[in-house]
């Protein structure tokens, strides 16, 4: 579906008529799923980095959390494991969403070129059931990805919602016992305005991760459907290319038995 040359203009009629070809090949559904998943990849992955990098400052200004040493686990060795994870989620889902858009592209020309250069190959429908698999267990996943980023925006709504309630009461000096959300201190009125607002910037970030993961899993049911759909319409074109086959088969064996009839009625007469 590259540039038309002019012979092939001429046999369409015209250049728009050629465009109007090219165009009919795109695989407009899985277009609108890649773009889907990329923009929800990409929230939660931007959202997400940012999010858990706030977590990081409240932690450490607020909470007076410090780094365990190198052998130790702690929580700021796992929020740098999820920073990685994060990195290798948004290169893998880069990649597999160019894959599900050149397997689109085959399968619509597959089935629109039945008869052309494209075959319907074993190979070609092992590779449609292979990725409808895939992308079921990456919708599993990503619902799975999803549930756990509303834990974040269930804590980080808890205390936002608490902090807000505080700083109501400007002219009351309070404080709040750090201990309920896993500090060890009590924190004083002079310093909720700056942690109501740092808490305001990770709660709605990590709300647009939440996002961003819903979005991500549309996406993959909306890839379900169309590798479902191309499944179905490249089973049938394989019947129908099988039928066709058959047909030119026997047409072909016909011709040849007539042709074999007419050269021994020739030789016959001669």
């Amino acid at each position: 579906y590259g540039p038309c040359s002019g012979a092939q203009q001429w046999q369409l009629g015209g250049c728009s008529e050629c465009c109007i070809k090219c165009l009919s090949g795109i695989p407009y559904a899985s277009l609108i799923a890649t773009v889907l998943l990329y923009a929800g990849v990409a929230l939660f992955c931007g959202c997400g980095h940012e999010a858990l990098s706030g977590t990081v400052t409240i932690l450490q200004n607020y909470f007076e959390v410090v780094r365990s040493p190198l052998d130790a686990l702690d929580v700021f060795t796992i929020i740098d494991i999820l920073k990685y994870v994060i990195y290798g989620v948004a290169a893998a889902f880069f990649v597999y969403g160019i894959l599900l858009m050149v397997e689109g592209f085959f399968t619509t020309g597959a089935i629109r070129d039945l008869y052309g250069d494209f075959k319907i190959t074993t190979c070609g429908r092992c590779v449609s059931a292979w990725f409808i698999m895939l992308t079921y267990i990456f919708m599993l996943a990503w619902l799975g990805v999803t549930a756990f980023s509303s834990l974040p925006v269930f804590m980080y709504f808890n205390i936002w919602n608490t902090c807000q309630n505080v700083t109501a009461l400007e002219s009351t000096k309070l404080c709040i016992d750090l201990r309920q959300f896993g500090g060890d201190k009590n924190l004083y009125w002079s310093l909720f305005s700056h942690l109501s607002f740092q808490l305001d910037l990770t709660f709605h970030l990590f709300v647009c991760a939440l996002a961003g993961a819903g979005a991500a899993v549309i996406a993959m049911v909306h890839y379900l459907m169309v590798l479902a759909a191309n499944w179905a319409y490249v089973k049938d074109a394989c019947r129908m290319q099988k039928y066709e086959d058959i047909k030119t088969k026997e047409e072909q064996e016909l011709h040849d038995i007539h042709s074999t009839r007419s050269k021994e009625r020739l030789n016959a007469y001669t």
